[in-house]
């Protein structure tokens, strides 16, 4: 006869929050969705979010903050920016002010990725400035900025014959 061990009694929905949380920031969403899909009740889920966000350790606003350093690190625009952190069920006000706070210039930002993916070269032909028009759209960036960047590529290379 073999000895199974004994199960492990299930943690508390806090503790699984709370080791999700030690883990990386998480929106509330995000967290009542993870413990729901791990089996735990409404009231248990919601009174541990409700006890995490009194002791500090979830915090929308933080979450927020940190979302948009990393995703403007990796190179994304506003516009996914904002559709990722609405997905996270922040409000427009919320997002709108977090991505003020963070103080981007989207422009740099959209020259400095089209430069990393295709070099210094501007774009010959108009099907290649679709391209990565496309490209920058894809990223998040809003059409305007695109535009400008994109005809700024172009502008430059007459300067230079």
């Amino acid at each position: 006869m073999t000895d199974v061990p004994p199960k492990k009694p299930k943690r508390s929905a806090y503790d699984k929050a709370l080791g999700l949380l030690a883990r990386r920031e998480h929106s509330r969403r995000e967290l009542g969705l993870k413990l729901r899909q791990g089996g735990y009740e409404g009231d248990e889920a919601r009174s541990a979010l409700d006890r995490l966000g009194e002791q500090h350790y979830q915090d929308d606003d933080r979450f927020a903050e940190a979302l948009v350093r990393s995703r403007v690190g990796q190179g994304y625009g506003p516009q996914r920016l904002r559709a990722e952190l609405k997905s996270h069920g922040l409000s427009d006000a919320r997002i709108r002010q977090c991505l003020e706070q963070a103080e981007v210039d989207w422009h740099a930002r959209a020259t400095d990725q089209l430069r990393r993916r295709y070099g210094t070269k501007p774009a010959t032909d108009p099907a290649e400035r679709a391209r990565r028009a496309q490209f920058l759209l894809r990223r998040g960036f809003p059409a305007a900025t695109v535009r400008s960047v994109t005809h700024a590529e172009v502008d430059d290379a007459d300067e230079d014959n």
